[in-house]
Order: structure tokens, then sequence, then C-alpha cells
């Protein structure tokens, strides 16, 4: 066994099997060569061994992507045909630290090609950095699970172990079917045949999240279903909806004709004259037995283009002439989940495919929601050809900006225009005219676009301009190259895009700062005098943190007090409003050739108050409802929330809090190495504070309507049970009457949740602070331990590969 495989196994925290491994005499050779049969039986135990495999796999592909360059294959090249001159990726780092590619070159077959090296001299640096201190530290917990548990031990170690954190960021991608989504998202990541498009016809229900394959080097999707339990529940649903629109002779509506849709796919005709439980016997699913295991199908595949094929009857409709046959499964999919491997634009990122407005399915539903709160980015997508005409994306805009902003974690919205070369007669001119001609049709679509962007209140009361960017793209001829050069596609600046999203010189810089201040406690806990001065020290560092604790209580009670005035305020306006607001809701302007409403408010209060249609506008009367009071808490809430900028949640209250370390080390020399501890405790809880009030702010926004909704919901039953001759104007009259009578309730019951969970996140976040910092305090000055390990050469290295990193950031 050698130094490198000790390192590896302490670095995963799997120290406990070094004496296994040295007994079967593994070296780094070996290592790589290890199969799931030989680790079962060198680590019979299951954690240990699902955690050993995972780490493994993942450093097979650190070394892999040294050896092999992502590329695009030129024109005329096959799909899995071996090419002549590999492309490579090659990030490059601007002024700010961004890594932006490189300008995209011709390959040598005069076709465009990714040409940006993997890595720049400074990345290799952060991952060398970042590689050698998570070495260090591995073996430092090593030394430390050795020793006795005493109180600074055990806290030494939860530090060392909460160094790591896995950095996720999540961009969803919004359009109407046939917008070219898919096609763009192929182009971004470089994958020409990676998802499906252009034969059959797109469903609009499954999620799809494209991410990187950091488990093995094959293309892989993992097929989540609904449940069989839903399928039932959503079959009898639709078959009753049939069968009750052909006794009463109506025209089929939307939700008809997407039902029957659903049932053809996975039945073909058979449906038609089967009932429900029929549907439901396990012959129709041979093919997919993990629907009625609700377990999750596996497929691998070798390249792109497969598994493009395997996916298909998950994700889209068969073609005209295949649309009768039963087996495509998508109407019963609830995600889909494809790996890519070796692709440096999904190291950090997830693309999300998602419908444009949710479900009705719930379990799709709650997960759309989920994902979409979660976004740090939307890309909305709309066709070239008159784009401020695209109703669709715009509905999908308006209809998700509170979700995506206050009720979310996003911070970039693009608008992006697809197919800018699709004119026509460009091939009567030379390619320099023909590019000439697009951009400046593209230039003069931007202006179009931002001049509706600027129409969009509803969006700039989440967002602001820095936020909002338009882009015009070529998918195809980003691969293609006939008419524009790479650059001119903005493929390239949706891949840079995507790079800043994927640096981690932040992470890295975390880990190595709280990796120093860690070591700098060891050492100086050794090296401690007992001459008094340790309780002098604590008890100047006692007080900063309370006197900061009392500065941020006043701000927030401030914060807590202009809240409750906004909600007061919208609370009246609610009452005074909201039964106008609803029977506008209730009674729609009729249009020329409109039809159905009653169906569709029937299919809303069916659905908890909101229906989701296949096309058109959402009926949401939850969000009707409560838009007086959100409308009075959302520049407020903004502003104490933001997703964007550096001040910070609270007013920047906790960016700003300090213990004074700096200060306080010319006064207490001695304890510079105790002091510098505290400063990377106090920067990393502040970090990692801010990041979980981003996410915990999501449930204090979304209460106003979660509150609304649920006092609505017995209405909602009520008016469900209607049928025949009357049933619009009793489902009318019902919810008129709730409201009228619940309104002087309903709103303040909404406030007052609003303001119970701000005022718990707020204790929450003193609390946590007051806490972690005081036991940090304690432990650094106050113990008695002194017999801890010699850290001086590692905190050295450490040191200076901290200063190092420091210069290049």
């Amino acid at each position: 066994m050698d130094e490198f495989v000790c390192d590896k196994l302490n670095e995963w925290h799997l120290s406990e099997l070094i004496d296994t491994f040295r007994d079967e005499g593994i070296d780094s050779e070996s290592l790589y060569e290890l199969k799931d049969e030989h680790i079962d039986k060198l680590i019979p135990k299951m954690g240990p061994n699902l955690r050993f495999k995972k780490r493994l796999n993942l450093l097979k592909m650190e070394q892999n992507t040294n050896q092999r360059m992502h590329h695009v294959p030129p024109q005329g090249q096959q799909e899995g045909e071996e090419a002549t001159g590999m492309t490579e990726v090659l990030p490059t780092t601007s002024d700010t630290g961004k890594r932006k590619p490189d300008p995209l070159c011709k390959s040598s077959k005069g076709q465009p090609a990714v040409k940006r090296k993997r890595e720049t001299n400074s990345v290799k640096a952060e991952t060398r950095i970042l590689h050698s201190v998570k070495n260090t530290m591995g073996n430092v917990l090593a030394k430390l699970n050795n020793q006795d548990d005493t109180n600074l031990n055990m806290f030494l170690k939860t530090k060392i172990k909460n160094l790591e954190i896995e950095k996720k960021e999540l961009v969803g991608v919004f359009g109407r079917t046939g917008a070219g989504k898919t096609s763009l998202i192929n182009a971004v990541i470089g994958e020409k045949n990676l998802l499906p498009s252009g034969r059959g016809k797109a469903c609009t229900s499954a999620m799809i999240k494209v991410e990187a394959n950091k488990r093995n080097e094959k293309y892989e999707a993992e097929i989540e279903f609904i449940s069989p339990e839903e399928w039932e529940d959503e079959l009898g649903s639709m078959l009753h909806t049939i069968e009750r629109e052909s006794h009463n002779n109506d025209e089929c509506d939307i939700h008809d004709n997407d039902a029957r849709d659903k049932l053809t796919a996975v039945y073909g005709e058979e449906w038609t004259e089967k009932s429900c439980e029929q549907l439901m016997e396990p012959k129709y699913f041979r093919e997919i037995p993990e629907f009625l295991s609700s377990t999750q199908k596996s497929l691998p595949s070798k390249s792109a283009k497969d598994l493009s094929e395997s996916i298909m009857k998950y994700t889209r409709n068969g073609t005209k002439d295949k649309q009768k046959e039963k087996g495509w499964y998508w109407p019963i999919v609830k995600s889909v989940t494809v790996r890519v491997p070796k692709n440096n634009f999904l190291q950090h990122v997830t693309l999300v495919d998602l419908p444009g407005n949710g479900d009705r399915n719930k379990s799709r539903d709650t997960m759309w929601k989920e994902i979409v709160g979660n976004c740090s980015a939307v890309w909305v997508v709309a066709d070239m050809n008159r784009p401020e005409a695209e109703t669709e994306s715009w509905e999908i805009l308006r209809e998700i900006s509170s979700q995506l902003g206050n009720g979310g974690e996003c911070r970039h919205i693009h608008f992006i225009c697809t197919k800018s070369d699709a004119m026509d007669d460009l091939h009567e001119y030379n390619k320099a005219d023909a590019q000439a001609l697009i951009l400046k049709a593209n230039q003069e679509t931007k202006e179009i676009v931002n001049e509706e962007l600027n129409k969009e209140t509803k969006l700039k009361k989440h967002f602001s301009d820095e936020c909002l960017q338009v882009f015009t793209v070529s998918s195809k001829d980003f691969f293609r190259g006939a008419y524009l050069s790479p650059e001119n596609t903005e493929i390239p600046m949706l891949q840079e895009f995507l790079q800043n999203l994927n640096d981690c010189q932040s992470e890295t810089l975390n880990y190595v700062s709280g990796a120093h201040g860690i070591l700098s406690l060891i050492h100086g806990a050794n090296s401690r005098g007992d001459d008094g001065r340790n309780e002098d020290v604590c008890v100047t560092l006692e007080n900063n943190l309370n006197f900061q604790i009392e500065s941020m209580k006043d701000e927030m009670n401030n914060i807590k007090a202009n809240f409750e005035k906004c909600l007061q305020e919208g609370v009246e306006r609610s009452k005074s409003s909201c039964e106008q607001i609803l029977t506008s809701a209730l009674n729609p302007k009729r249009k020329s050739g409109y039809q159905g409403f009653h169906k569709q408010l029937k299919k809303a209060v069916e659905n908890g108050g909101i229906c989701k249609p296949k096309k058109g506008k959402e009926i949401n009367l939850n969000m009707k409802l409560t838009s007086s009071l959100t409308d009075s808490i959302d520049e407020k809430f903004r502003n104490t929330f933001p997703n964007e900028g550096k001040s910070g949640p609270f007013n920047g209250v906790i960016s700003k809090f300090t213990l004074d370390t700096e200060g306080l080390k010319q006064k207490y020399e001695e304890f510079e190495l105790q002091l510098v501890f505290l400063k990377s405790e106090e920067d990393r809880l502040k970090t990692d504070m801010r990041k979980s009030i981003r996410k915990q702010k999501k449930t204090v926004y979304r209460s106003l309507t979660q509150t609304v909704e649920e006092a609505m919901q017995d209405c909602y039953k009520k008016a469900a049970v209607f049928t025949g001759v009357g049933t619009l104007q009793n489902m009318r009259d019902t919810i008129e009457k709730h409201v009228h009578v619940s309104k002087n309730t309903m709103f303040e019951d909404a406030k007052n949740n609003m303001m119970k969970l701000l005022k718990d996140l707020m204790e929450n976040v003193l609390g946590r602070l007051e806490k972690t910092m005081k036991e940090s305090i304690e432990l650094s000055f106050r113990t008695d331990e002194h017999s801890l390990l010699d850290v001086s050469s590692e905190l050295k290295e450490v040191q200076e590969l901290y200063d190092e990193l420091r210069k290049s950031s």
C-alpha cells in the first residue's frame, strides 16, 4: 500500500479501511482496477461500501478528464464516429476571476468547433490547491479520530467535516413546444444529438433534467414515474370526463383532447373499450415494471445518439404514423434525468427543460414548484419570428415571476429568441451578406423584446434591469456554420454564462480559509499560555458578540415593524377589493371564439382553485385573492431578502456582523492564531447563513397565498359537487359567498402567519449566530486541553496555499 491510497482513504473519511487495504496490498495502480465484486469483499459493511464506490468513481472520472477532451463533430461526421481532430474546451479567467470561453474558431475542415482548453493555469492551480488541502485535512481528521473524544476534539472533527459544501446551480428552460428548447440545450452543452427534437410531438408534462454524470463514463437516463395510485386516479378522472362530455354531446374542450392524447399514447386505441380497473392490469406495463414497483428505470447508453433514441417514448409522442400505437409512456413519467459524461458546462449546473406552468398531476406539480423556486437562472425561449407575439412565453414569465423572485432564488432571467438564421432566401446571398442580414434582424429583435420587458411591471417588481438579458441564437448554425460565425450564433455567450455558474473559486476559497482557521486553532491551543490574558480576550470577544447581536436585533425589529405596516395596509386593501377581483376572475370577458369557461372553472375547483390549461392563461383564484397582500409587501420583501447584489438579507446586518478579530490582534498578539480561526469561522458562518436564509425566505413569502388557499378549500369542495344546468352560476355563487363571509379573517390570518414565520426566521438566525460564535470563543480560549496534534507543518503548508489562492482571486 502506497501513500496515495492512504491519503485517499483519509480524504474520503474512510481511514478505518487503511489496515484492510494495506493487508491486501492495494496500491495506486490496483486501486483503479477495483471492480464492484472486489469492493464488496473488501468492504462488507453497506455504508462505507457505498461511500467508497462513489468516491472511486469520481476519482476515475477526474483521471479520465485529463485524457479526453469534449468535442463537437464536424459537419458530415456522424455521431459515434471518431473525430480526426478533437476540439478542446478552454475556459479563460477574466480580471474579475470569472471564466470566459475563448472565441470559437474553425476546425481543420473549416467547420466551427469549441476551441477552449479544459483548464487554464488558474483553474489548475485552484484544483491543485483544493486537492492538497483536502488531503491535509483528511490526514488531520484521521489523527483526531485516534484521540480521546474531548469537547475540543469533537468540535474540531465536526468543523473539518463541515468544510465540504456541494455547489449546485439550476437553470430552468421554459417555452412552448416547438420553440427550440431541446436544440438550444443540445447546442449549449455541445451535444448535438442528446435530447430528441424534431421527431414526433414533444409532450409537455415531464421535466427533463440534464446534468453531469460523475459516476461513470456513460450517457445515462433515469426515468422517475408517477405512482400507480396517481395514474389510476388520473385514469378515472379522464375516463369520467370523456364519458360525461359524450353523453352531453358537448364539443371536446382542450382538457378532453389532452385526456384522449394521454390515453392513446399509453394504450393505443384499446382504452376506448376498457374500464379503469382493466387499464391498470400489469400487461400494459410489461416494458416498464419499475412503474408498478414505484422504482426508477435506468437507461445506460454508449453515445448521446443511442440515449436520445432510448428516452423518446418517455419524453415525446409518436410521429403521425405511430401516434395510435401504444407504449408511449410520457403521460406517466414524472421526470427524466439525463446524465452526460465529461461535460465542463454541467460540472455544477443542471439544466431543466420545464413544462410551462406546472401540471395537473399533484406530484409533478409539486416537483415543478420546487425546481422553479430553486432556479438560479431562467431561460425563456421563444421563436425569433415575432417574439413579442409569443403569448405563451410571456404568460409563463408573468405567472412565475413571483415564484422566481421573492418566492425563489433566481438571479438571472434570459429571454432567448431561437432560430435567428431562419430567414427566407438566405441561400441567395454570400455568407458575409447573409450574416449581415441576420445580425441586423437580431438587433431589431433585441430592441423589440427589451421594449416589451420594460412594460412588464409585474416582472420588474421582482427583478432589476441587470437581471434581464436578451439573446438571439441559432442552435443549428452553431453546429453547421452555414451563415454565422460561431460567436454570432450567441451560443458561446450562454456557454460563458454556464461556465460562470460553474465557477467554484469562492467555494475553494471558503474551504481553504476554513481549513487554515482550524489548523490555526489547533496550533494556537498547543502553544497557549495561562497567564489570565486568555480570559481577557475571551470577555472582550463576548462583549463584541453581545453588542453585535443587539445591533442586529434592533435592525430586525425595524424590519418587522415595516413588514407589519405594509401587510396591514394590504389586509385592508384585500378586504375592500377582493370581491371585485373575484367577480372579474369568475366572469372573464368573452373573446371571439371564447367558450368553455365553465369547464375551466370546474377543473379549478376540483384542483384547489387552480386550473392549468394546456394552452392559454392559468386560472389561479388563490393568487388572485392574495394579489393585494403580495403587492403591499413585494418591494419591502425584495429589499429585505435580495437574490442579487452583495448586501445580503435583513438590510445587510449579517454581512456587517464582526467580532473585530483583526483589531484585537495588535493587543493580543499571542492569540493571533485563535483570532485567525474565529475570523474564518465568522466568514464561513455568514456565507452559510446567507445561503440558508435565501432558501428559508421562500417559505415566508409563499405563506400568504398558502394561507388563503387553505381557507378556500372547503368552498372549492362544495362548488365541485354541482352538475347539470346552472353549474357555472352555482359555482360562482358558492365561491363569492365564502369570500364575503371569510374576508375579515382570511387576510388577517395570512398576515399573521407571515409575521410568525418572519419572527421565527429572525430568531433562528440570531440564535444560530450567537450559539456558534459563543461555542467557538469558549473552545478557543477557555478549554484546558493542551495535548492536541502537532500541526505546525500542516499549518505552514496550508498558509502558503491560502496566500497563493488569495493572490490569484
